[in-house]
């Protein structure tokens, strides 16, 4: 104040306000408080955790699932405190590798694993993993896939009809040295031995927790899923995921995979008969499961055979029990094998539900007609373009193969599926 009181003009006074103030490191816009003078003493800060960011969205902490292509469909990731449904294929081909993905993000992160399964051992399931891939291998990788696709045509400049070119581009995420959310992995390889045995992960096999005696109250749950229940609730609450029993290191997140969820193997009959005794049981442990997870620092991905159960009810109920459904419909054993129009991949991918948190309305993905395909080493997610257009130009065989197998496009992969007469625009 005393600089104000000898300054002779309004500039000179100014300025010597502006010194000051960067003398003190507070500016002359920064509102005076407690805050003001004691920076060094505020509240607590967030503790950032390996293999999480926070959403840009809604501020919740999300987890990747191991599949960039599939973050990003999600909204960036999948969020802690939360249920991913894989609503499996057919043949239970691609969905196990989901499910390894998942895992195997968890281990190059740090994150402690709690893997259940009725049908193979954790032990063998961990050994089975995918191996990360290096930046480099990854990047060419993704240069080799771009120069398959290029042709000698494609340096022709030509006018696309208008259709193609209103439709929304599927981004492929590739790997960056600055961005460590999200890895990519090599399905060819398995995971070293060594980040195995340094990671810390709990294994529940069914026929091994069911031979061990345990005294278990009548309930309407089956056996395995009560047995399931009191691991997870043991295993949150001992190691203080929970937040109720802080952990003196950091912080760290419980990554939870539970296979064939609703299969026989876990002695629920939902997919034998339509009117079966234990129908609210796989409904039930959905539900308190979600409520374990809501209050812990876990995120589950469950592997559920869908297509086996018989009541259409217990499908919707169980959809929305779970806060994220990802559907894989793969095109072995159906008509769309041979259709030339699903040549280049095997299967599609539905993301039919995407969490609601912290909001009122769900954000809804513009992209609906996805498609994967399995390479030697690489799991990728792309978008299923519109057929061709059938013009004069195309030979009158080919324009009839074309319709047919217009034909047997979804409803959201083309405005030409169910109709009889091609588009002429």
């Amino acid at each position: 104040m005393a600089a104000v009181a000898t300054g002779g003009t309004g500039a000179e006074s100014s300025g010597s306000m502006a010194a000051a103030a960067s003398k003190s490191n507070v500016t002359s816009f920064q509102r005076r408080g407690t805050r003001a003078s004691g920076t060094d003493s505020g509240g607590p800060r967030l503790v950032s955790i390996a293999g999480t960011r926070p959403s840009v969205r809604n501020g919740q902490l999300l987890v990747s699932t191991g599949l960039p292509a599939l973050d990003q469909l999600l909204g960036g990731g999948l969020a802690v405190g939360t249920v991913l449904l894989i609503e499996e294929d057919k043949y239970n081909i691609y969905s196990p590798l989901l499910f390894k993905y998942f895992l195997a993000e968890g281990i190059i992160n740090g994150h402690t694993l709690l893997v259940a399964s009725a049908k193979e051992d954790p032990a063998d399931i961990l050994q089975e993993l995918p191996a990360p891939l290096i930046e480099e291998n990854c990047k060419k990788e993704f240069d080799k896939d771009e120069c398959n696709r290029k042709t000698p045509e494609s340096n022709i400049k030509m006018k696309i009809a208008w259709r193609y070119q209103l439709l929304p581009k599927m981004e492929q995420v590739k790997p960056t040295s600055s961005s460590r959310f999200g890895h990519y992995y090599d399905a060819s390889k398995r995971i070293p031995q060594e980040l195995i045995e340094a990671s810390k992960w709990h294994g529940f096999f069914l026929p091994e927790k069911i031979s061990s005696p345990l005294k278990v109250e009548p309930c309407s749950l089956t056996l395995g899923y009560i047995m399931l229940l009191q691991f997870i609730q043991n295993i949150i609450y001992e190691e203080g995921f929970d937040g109720s029993n802080p952990q003196k290191k950091q912080k760290n997140i419980l990554r939870i995979g539970i296979q064939n969820l609703g299969s026989p193997l876990w002695g629920d009959d939902i997919c034998c008969t339509d009117n079966c005794d234990n129908s609210h049981s796989l409904t039930k442990f959905l539900y308190v499961l979600r409520g374990l997870l809501r209050n812990s620092l876990s995120a589950c991905i469950i592997t559920m055979p869908t297509h086996l159960i018989q009541n259409k009810a217990v499908i919707a109920r169980v959809t929305n029990l779970s806060d994220t459904v990802v559907g894989l419909e793969s095109f072995i054993g159906s008509e769309r094998e041979t259709n030339p129009l699903y040549k280049d991949y095997h299967g599609l991918i539905h993301i039919r539900q995407i969490p609601r948190l912290n909001n009122l309305i769900c954000d809804e993905s513009d992209v609906k007609d996805l498609a994967f395909k399995l390479k030697r080493k690489l799991f990728t997610i792309e978008r299923l373009h519109l057929p061709p257009d059938l013009s004069d130009t195309v030979s009158r065989s080919s324009k009839q193969d074309l319709a047919e197998s217009a034909k047997l496009l979804g409803p959201g992969c083309g405005m030409m599926a169910g109709g009889k007469k091609h588009l002429d625009f």
